[in-house]
């Protein structure tokens, strides 16, 4: 059994800085891709960056220069840094990790259970 706890979310104003924490635990053999996904009321899940396990990284168009992902592996931990936030980066954020059990051959993808951030003066 895997589980990913988020942290970090809250409220702040635009301009601000928020940082985000989704740390997985359980019986983990390893874990690849960790990435951060956000949802905005009526609109689609999108990606906002993504961190391979070799510490390569991708991010949103709209929150490049803004936003820095970070992993710890030896904690199973990943971060995401979001600076100069803005009112249309509210959303609720989660985080999704690609993990191998010690039982399991594949690796699987598993959600955080969302943490909301609202950019507002």
């Amino acid at each position: 059994q895997v589980q990913l706890v988020e942290s970090g979310g809250g409220l702040v104003q635009p301009g601000g800085s928020l940082r985000l924490s989704c740390a997985a635990s359980g019986s983990i053999s390893s874990i690849n891709t960790m990435r951060w996904y956000r949802q905005a009321p009526g609109k689609e899940r999108e990606l906002v960056a993504g961190i391979t396990v070799g510490g390569g990284t991708n991010y949103a168009d709209s929150v490049k220069g803004r936003f820095t992902i970070s992993r710890d592996n030896a904690k199973n931990t990943v971060f995401l840094q979001m600076n100069s936030l803005k009112p249309e980066d509210t959303a609720v954020y989660y985080c999704n990790v690609l993990i191998r059990m010690s039982h399991n051959r594949d690796f699987v993808a598993y959600w955080g259970q969302g943490t909301q951030v609202t950019v507002s003066s």
